[in-house]
């Protein structure tokens, strides 16, 4: 078998060609030979502007049918994608930029308000993503190109183009396809390589192991700047024919239950936020009535009322699915305790962005409670421990998923993948003789936001730490989800400078204020606790964070 990623880009395109392919919701429709034009379109542009094969392209805006076509194109013409979440702050955006030496940038019409065109001074141009306009253009040939493109595009092909005129270059296994950072800040930007068999590898898992057929369709809600929504929301649907719809706009609960209604996915991804609140608000509170207890106490009522609330739910996610999927951090005990119950047709996978993402899997019918499924085709895993199945250890994994590295940070990328392949993942687990991996823990102390968004804490606290009267700090997510900022302030300093308790306060509210214009709206901090003492910890100096779990 081929193992080329762009040969299922390329065969979908030809085998969907009448069929839609992308749609912002309560917006215009792509079919997928308008795709495939416009990708054409595009490596005109990216020829004129002078990228050459391995050259870096940045794409940041929120997710959309262009975002998807610009994507597409920069592989296929055999650029580097590099992927930036629309979310972060301009400085962010501009520091990734510089860093991954993009030499164009693809930008959503939110994002271009913030951004600042001399910070990014490699750039050849800055293209509009709504319409593919020049914002910044410094390459004559590039403002040339974009002036005549479709006198150039009816040169290229003066009989009409046509499906037969889809031909794409073959990818090698080793070469890098995109650059996914983890982060946004200078001091901590880790820019995922992710190689094309990693992207071969995760869409034939997905191909293997869904149900998804042409024409079918699917809600793109996660962001496509990480690897779990490009790779799964994305990729996958469009090598297989699919219609994705994209929620280009803030993906609130009501907006996305309006759109299940609507579209009717035939498979939903999922972070277990968004899955928590249709619960929440929609099934608990009928649950937790006086009279439904006592119903629930009886064994035929019990199960009757168990089915209804199982189509409800159904109901809530566009009753038309196969399954339900989430990633990207533990369940509520509750919320999957109440999904066990009802039979709900959900699964629990898990991966990370140095895979592309998937580790692990299993569907939905043979998915064991309270684990994240089994290591995935063409991968491995193993528990760092003398005893897998009954001692918690460190999640070891290698295969054809795993990045080539960090760009630019070969230290950083030695210390996660050892001598021997083996991808050390920070994530504590373990795994049964059946081969089920159940996470035990983070040693990473990564957060999730509450749209799959990655939150570092330490990036957070290194800039609090270096505000007035801050000694030391940690972040925590509160069981709301909410970040709080726990600090154990220079009591010496602010008291030897005159201020009072009130005052120290009143210092890091002050500071939390500031602190939050810095940051994306998904990590800001919600409130602050003043700890009285510093906080406990290891004999490596690091602070014990698992003491510190929720501010009361």
């Amino acid at each position: 078998m081929e193992k080329s990623f762009l040969a299922f880009i390329e065969n979908s395109i030809k085998n969907n060609w009448d069929l839609d392919a992308l749609t912002d919701y309560k917006g215009a429709t792509l079919q997928y030979k308008d795709v495939a034009r416009k990708i054409e379109k595009l490596h005109i542009l990216l020829a004129e502007s002078g990228v050459k094969p391995g050259d870096k392209v940045a794409l940041c805006g929120r997710n959309s049918s262009h975002w998807g076509v610009a994507f597409l194109a920069i592989l296929t013409y055999g650029a580097v994608a590099v992927p930036i979440l629309h979310e972060f702050k301009p400085d962010t955006v501009h520091n990734i930029v510089n860093h991954s030496d993009a030499r164009l940038l693809f930008v959503g019409d939110f994002v271009w308000e913030g951004l600042n065109e001399a910070e990014m001074p490699n750039l050849e141009g800055i293209i509009l993503m709504t319409d593919f306009t020049l914002l910044v253009c410094r390459s004559k040939h590039l403002e040339y190109a974009r002036e005549h493109l479709n006198e150039m595009f009816g040169k290229k092909f003066p009989r009409n183009f046509r499906r037969e005129h889809v031909s794409y270059r073959r990818d090698e296994t080793e070469e890098l396809a995109i650059i996914n950072y983890t982060s946004g800040t200078t001091s901590f930007s880790k820019g995922v390589m992710i190689p094309y068999r990693a992207l071969w590898s995760n869409t034939q898992f997905a191909f293997d192991v869904l149900t998804l057929q042409p024409g079918n369709r699917v809600i793109s809600i996660l962001p496509m700047a990480h690897m779990y929504g490009l790779a799964f929301e994305f990729i996958y649907e469009f090598c297989c024919g699919c219609h994705v719809y994209f929620l280009n706009r803030m993906p609130s609960p009501k907006i996305i239950f309006q759109a299940f209604a609507e579209v009717k996915p035939h498979i939903v991804i999922s972070v277990p936020l968004i899955v928590e609140k249709i619960i929440k608000k929609n099934i608990l509170p009928k649950l937790e009535t006086l009279k439904m207890k006592i119903l629930l106490r009886v064994p035929i009522i019990n199960d009757k009322i168990k089915e209804t609330v199982r189509e409800h739910m159904i109901r809530a996610f566009g009753n038309n699915f196969y399954e339900l999927i989430v990633g990207g951090a533990a369940f509520n005990q509750d919320v999957e305790k109440l999904l066990r119950s009802i039979d709900f047709p959900y699964t629990v996978g898990y991966g990370m962005t140095e895979c592309a993402p998937i580790i692990c899997y299993e569907d939905w019918k043979r998915f064991k409670p309270g684990s994240c499924g089994k290591v995935v085709p063409r991968m491995e895993l193993r528990i760092d421990s003398p005893d897998p199945a009954h001692i918690v250890g460190e999640i070891l994994t290698r295969g054809d998923n795993v990045m080539l590295g960090y760009y630019k940070n070969p230290e950083s990328t030695r210390q996660v993948i050892d001598k021997d392949g083996w991808l050390h993942t920070g994530d504590l687990g373990i795994m049964d003789a059946d081969g089920n991996v159940t996470i035990k823990g983070r040693s990473k102390n990564m957060l999730l936001g509450p749209s799959g968004q990655n939150i570092y804490p330490e990036e957070i606290e290194d800039r609090l730490n270096t505000m007035p009267y801050v000694s030391e700090c940690i972040i925590i997510q509160q069981s709301d989800n909410k970040l709080a900022a726990l600090i154990y302030p220079d009591f010496d300093e602010a008291f030897a400078q005159g201020l009072s308790k009130e005052d120290i306060e009143k210092v890091m509210e002050e500071n939390r204020v500031a602190l939050n214009q810095e940051l994306p709206a998904y990590s800001q901090i919600a409130r602050v606790k003043i700890y009285p003492e510093e906080f406990e910890k290891t004999p490596k100096k690091s602070i014990k964070r698992f003491l510190y779990q929720d501010v009361k």
